[in-house]
């Protein structure tokens, strides 16, 4: 495993459940951290606990069903790192509601595929090719083991295309020192995951960790499933 004390990591959906627990697990790792929300108020709180344990801490918001406010994320980012972010934990995303099989509205779909897919896929877009010349970087991209619900459709098909994007992004990254990957947290217990998950949140560490804390042979476009590694393995 690497070091990546002083690295600029930025985690999207960072207030709450698994972006949390891994923004956490960064600052640990001794990592500068950027997290987010939709609004600085969900942030205040969470940025005075790191602060207030001596790591640099900074704070962004946007809506990322909007590409107005992913473009103005970019930019606050690329201001804060000097447009030298090292780590790109996408997490971030919504999940429509359960309904019958062949409702989903046009709007459902819409607003999955733009926070689900197209708004880590412009994140990547925006950060990978400074990574590229600096010749490091770990991208990772939250999926989703979703199977067989098709009263998920909207989801589970923007989780599909966000795969698609990390795959198929493998040939450009080859050789590289940049790596990106997919991480399954797992059914969890959280706000997205609901009450009936088996896993507590907390299960996502360290799993959640391992694919940014590969070496350069650890290569890109892999599945990583965090429920696979316990704390102690």
């Amino acid at each position: 495993m690497i070091d990546i004390k002083n690295k600029w990591a930025l985690v999207t959906g960072s207030s709450r459940g698994v972006g949390r627990r891994v923004s956490m697990a960064l600052a640990e790792k001794g990592c500068k951290l950027i997290i987010h929300a939709r609004t600085l108020e969900a942030t205040r709180e969470f940025l005075s606990e790191f602060r207030a344990s001596g790591a640099e801490a900074h704070a962004v918001a946007a809506e990322l069903g909007s590409a107005d406010a992913i473009d103005g994320l970019i930019r606050q980012v690329k201001d804060i790192t000097d447009n030298q972010l090292d780590i790109l934990y996408n997490n971030a995303a919504i999940m429509t509601r359960y309904q019958p099989v062949f409702a989903p509205t046009y709007d459902e779909y819409q607003l999955s595929f733009m926070v689900n897919t197209i708004a880590p896929a412009k994140l990547c877009d925006a950060f990978i090719p400074a990574m590229l010349e600096n010749n490091w970087g770990r991208i990772v991209n939250v999926t989703s083991g979703i199977a067989d619900q098709p009263q998920l459709m909207a989801y589970s098909c923007s989780k599909a295309a966000l795969d698609r994007y990390v795959r198929d992004m493998v040939p450009t990254l080859k050789d590289t020192n940049v790596l990106m990957n997919l991480l399954d947290p797992g059914w969890l217990r959280t706000d997205m995951g609901g009450d009936q998950a088996p896993n507590h949140p907390d299960s996502v560490i360290p799993g959640a960790l391992v694919p940014v804390l590969l070496d350069k042979d650890g290569g890109s476009g892999v599945l990583y499933n965090a429920q696979n590694f316990k704390e102690g393995q």
